[in-house]
């Protein structure tokens, strides 16, 4: 069973970045919502089996998908339009996408608003559930499928990814206001954010990511990805301009 779209589902729900990845900051929120305190360790497999024993699963510390499922149930749906929205011209952004948005790179937050934008008037709602990762986050992420459970979801350690630079963001859809892992709308999608000048993962040969949509420097034209994330990331060591 493929975990991560119950586990983005909750990161939604609490009002976290959803980016299907149970970390310590995943399952901190994940404690203070079902025991109704803030977690008082560090310790995440105490925090699990914590967790598991007031579910009434099995508490053997491995949240596998009964684990999960009963989290999901236990965590009600939020209303992810709640509170005053922002407004975009005449279309309204949930707030929690404009939380994500604010934290990419300048140039990059008015081509995922505009996507937004565009994806409406074509009939689709989504929503910006992940965007700026740290190294640490990444590479908890690639760890996802090969050392840590879960499907591989990313091909990239920290730093070899342009999540970590705030120059790309994944999408959900949603229908009815409930998040839609796998959708054929994700490839309906993929040709508004083209049109916008983004990368679409939905292009990518070796691991197919039809939620990603990043920004490629213009210095880095005709370069492999290879080569122009080695160039972002000497541009981030010295603290110079990403794009320049």
């Amino acid at each position: 069973m493929n975990l991560d779209p119950i586990i983005t589902q909750v990161q939604l729900n609490l009002g976290l970045t959803a980016d299907g990845i149970a970390g310590p900051r995943t399952w901190r929120a994940v404690y203070q919502q079902i025991m109704g305190i803030p977690a008082p360790t560090t310790d995440l497999n105490a925090l699990i089996i914590a967790i598991q024993g007031k579910l009434g699963v099995a508490a053997d510390g491995k949240p596998g998908p009964i684990t999960w499922t009963a989290i999901s149930k236990a965590i009600p749906d939020k209303d992810d339009d709640a509170g005053q929205p922002v407004v975009i011209t005449n279309t309204q952004m949930d707030s929690r996408s404009e939380g994500v948005i604010s934290k990419l790179h300048p140039a990059i937050q008015p081509l995922a608003r505009q996507l937004v934008i565009n994806a409406a008037a074509a009939g689709i709602t989504i929503k910006v559930i992940s965007g700026l990762r740290t190294y640490e986050e990444q590479d908890a992420l690639y760890a996802q499928g090969r050392t840590t459970p879960g499907n591989i979801v990313s091909n990239a350690k920290g730093g070899h990814s342009n999540h970590n630079f705030g120059l790309a963001f994944d999408i959900g859809v949603f229908e009815n206001g409930k998040y839609l892992g796998n959708s054929p709308k994700y490839n309906e999608v993929g040709p508004i954010g083209m049109a916008l000048g983004l990368a679409w993962g939905g292009n990518w040969v070796s691991l197919k990511d039809t939620p990603h949509y990043e920004l490629r420097p213009d210095w880095a034209k005709g370069m492999s990805e290879r080569t122009m994330l080695a160039g972002l990331r000497d541009r981030k060591a010295k603290g110079t301009e990403l794009l320049a």
